[in-house]
């Protein structure tokens, strides 16, 4: 019986996940990685670690089922994006990997729009510390010896992919992160690279998603228990794109609203569509001839639990989350409620402000933890709002929406957001398997083991958030509006 394997080089975990070719899961295994921070702003993580975690994972899946290990048919990758791996001309990495998080090189992202006169044209998206080329122009100017001696630029998952294949290969997706992909043409653009002081001897070679992009080496194979097997690995995604994939948005007007520590809309496009002023990002599909849009809110469920801690019930959030849709059944309750800026990391889309802070406006005595509560969920939801307006604005039609991610557990902010957004909101029967499953998929597809709509397909619904109109909170929504920039000029900056 033919398997395939799905690894997911993720922030926090290295995840395999094992299918048999019903789709049926078959063994997973998740194995944590560590982060180093050691200055103010840093960021990093150690890429032996990500490929000690692969091994590991693997080699408990494959303990778990080792008859179906045996039939490895496919292997795909997804990854945390915009990370940064060099490695020297023998592929030894050169100093810790700078992961998406980081952000040290606000002035790197100055230096490289002033450097290409129509970089957002070029690049489809503005510089951002998060991206990988303001990264290596920071290496370039404090390790230089470091930048001297790098041979290639690598993304998470294209190491894990080098090391499991000898191959230096990436992907559309993940590819469209960096700042020096033609994210229109599908290619590398050299005045991008070229503005970095980069080659494109520099950077890995491109397939697509779905694509063969090597097979495991002989050495890799003996090391993971399949000795003489060339296993075929797919291109794979970036973290985000491979999950669109998990959930079958592969055509376009289909997406998700993600309700993890961030929230993520996500809707696939049959074209580029880009709107860099306002902070969309505009990538490449992991699957061919298709792009993304994607707005981004930084706080989303990370927003509930800081609310959860502060009011003291960081222990009993479901508990809570009762306590407030019991509070909003009262209108009065909800029309008097604060209203929340959910700015509490700083923000993405639209504002493209990281010194952004959150802030509760119309608080009275009377207001408890529910009503906090109650704000926080709205607030966050009116910010998705936002998302969507830009997407709307940018061509990039939703049609159909999955809702995943920890906070879609709670039915009541599911049906908040159906009203607010104006959106049916489709929610999956099961447990996530994200990004990891949609390695897996690409994996089938690159080894041929059906077409892209048999493997493709979308899960199970467990419900349906129809939109109810949104007459309940217009009004709160265009007072919402007005308190960024209020909060901007208590900072002392224009509005």
């Amino acid at each position: 019986m033919p398997t395939y394997l799905g690894l997911d080089i993720g922030t926090s975990s290295v995840k395999a996940l094992l299918l048999d070719e019903s789709q049926t899961t078959i063994a997973e295994a998740t194995v944590p990685v560590g982060i180093s921070r050691p200055h103010p702003l840093w960021s990093e993580q150690d890429p032996e670690e990500w490929w000690q975690a692969t091994l590991t994972a693997t080699a408990r899946v494959r303990d778990a089922a080792p008859e179906a290990w045996r039939g490895l048919a496919g292997i795909g990758l997804s990854g945390q994006m915009h990370g940064a791996v060099l490695v020297d001309g023998e592929g030894r990495v050169l100093r810790p990997a700078i992961i998406w998080n980081d952000g040290r090189c606000a002035a790197e992202c100055r230096e490289l729009q002033e450097r290409v006169p129509d970089f957002t044209r070029r690049a489809a998206n503005i510089a951002m510390p998060g991206f990988t080329a303001p990264k290596l122009l920071w290496v370039r100017r404090h390790e230089p010896d470091v930048f001297a001696a790098t041979r290639k630029v690598l993304l998470p998952k294209d190491y894990i992919r080098f090391r499991l294949t000898g191959g230096y290969v990436s992907e559309m997706s993940d590819a469209a992160g960096t700042l020096w992909l033609d994210v229109d043409a599908r290619r590398w653009d050299d005045v991008l690279i070229e503005a970095c002081s980069l080659t494109r001897a520099h950077m890995p070679e491109l397939v697509e998603g779905s694509e063969l992009s090597g097979r495991l080496s002989a050495d890799t194979a003996a090391l993971l228990g399949l000795a003489g097997r060339r296993v075929p690995v797919a291109g794979g995604g970036g973290d985000n794109a491979a999950s669109a994939v998990g959930i079958g948005a592969t055509r376009a007007g289909e997406g998700f609203l993600s309700l993890g520590t961030s929230g993520v809309l996500f809707v696939v496009t049959d074209r580029l569509t880009a709107l860099p002023e306002r902070t969309l990002h505009a990538f490449c599909h992991a699957l061919p001839g298709r792009w993304h849009g994607m707005a981004v809110t930084l706080a989303a469920a990370s927003a509930l639990t800081w609310v959860a801690t502060l009011v003291g019930r960081a222990g009993d959030i479901a508990g809570l989350l009762a306590d407030v849709e019991r509070f909003a059944e009262s209108e009065r309750n909800r029309i008097h409620a604060p209203l929340f800026l959910p700015y509490i990391t700083g923000e993405r889309t639209p504002h493209n402000d990281a010194d952004a802070t959150g802030l509760f406006a119309g608080l009275r005595a009377e207001h408890g933890p529910e009503a906090l509560t109650y704000a926080v969920l709205e607030g966050v939801s009116f910010g998705l709002a936002d998302d969507l307006d830009v997407l709307n604005e940018a061509g990039a039609r939703l049609d159909s929406c999955m809702l995943v991610g920890g906070g879609s557990r709670s039915r009541f902010w599911g049906q908040m957001l159906a009203d607010i957004l104006n959106l049916p909101l489709d929610l999956p029967a099961g447990a996530e398997a994200g990004a990891a499953l949609g390695a897996a998929r690409l994996g089938m597809l690159a080894a041929e083991a059906g077409s892209e709509a048999e493997i493709c397909r979308k899960p199970p619904l467990r419900e349906r958030f129809s939109p109810r109109g949104q007459d309940g909170y217009a009004e709160r929504l265009a007072r919402f509006r007005k308190l960024y920039p209020a909060e901007k000029a208590t900072r002392g900056m224009p509005s």
